[in-house]
């Protein structure tokens, strides 16, 4: 009857210590996860007793870390459509100047030496070349010469032109050579003394379409001065 009771008490003590020690690490594994933000289970089987297995928690890193990225990217798509936008405003205004001297004042001493300084065309080329660094992907070319005869496709120049910045640098590239058809146009003009306002106009929103315009006023002021020449 002694050694029974004692067999039985025995039990219910190791029991209660086996209990004790599945709460302290209960705790313990709360504790972990808490602090270290890392995954912890706890296993418990009937014959081989408890478990605890640790596994990083690597969601929160990485959702951080994608964000990281993200937020990087997003930054410097926002600065390189900043410059593009930038220097396209100023592009455009340093070009207004000269075009309304040569429509405005054609024949006055200050549109004269205007024109005939290259500062305009150096600015702008600096700022082209700048846009044309910025621009420059590895697939460049590619899309330039895009054709099996290494010759550029409707298609490729498409592509080419998706992006800002490259708009931003074929628009300084027009604005280049508008200006210099302009001059030439003003220029010519002064010399043969034929009307150039109109052309020169043209020349700024339709460059080719201010060149044709000014060779037929040419023509037509050239016919109209030899025929009076003829009947006087």
């Amino acid at each position: 009857m002694a050694l029974s009771s004692y067999i039985s008490m025995s039990l219910c003590s190791s029991s209660l210590s086996m209990m004790n020690r599945n709460i302290s690490a209960k705790s313990s594994v709360k504790s972990l996860s808490l602090s270290n933000s890392s995954k912890i289970q706890f296993h418990k089987s009937f014959f081989g007793g408890s478990r605890i297995s640790l596994s990083p928690n690597l969601s929160s890193n990485s959702s951080s870390v994608v964000h990281k990225k993200f937020s990087g990217v997003r930054a410097s798509w926002l600065a390189t459509s900043q410059i593009a936008s930038s220097v396209f405003a100023v592009g455009t205004t340093a070009v207004l100047p000269f075009y309304t001297l040569m429509v405005v004042a054609p024949k006055a001493e200050l549109t004269k030496k205007s024109m005939e300084s290259g500062i305009p065309y150096i600015v702008l080329g600096v700022l082209y070349a700048y846009l044309l660094y910025l621009s420059w992907t590895p697939d460049t070319l590619k899309y330039m010469f895009s054709s099996k005869y290494m010759l550029p496709e409707l298609s490729g120049i498409a592509k080419m032109f998706s992006s800002e910045m490259t708009l931003a640098s074929a628009w300084i590239h027009l604005l280049v050579v508008d200006l210099f058809a302009a001059r030439q146009v003003f220029k010519d003009g002064l010399e043969n003394e034929i009307e150039t306002r109109h052309s020169v106009s043209l020349c700024l929103l339709f460059c080719p379409v201010g060149v044709v315009s000014h060779f037929v006023t040419k023509a037509l002021t050239n016919s109209s001065s030899s025929t009076s020449k003829s009947n006087s």
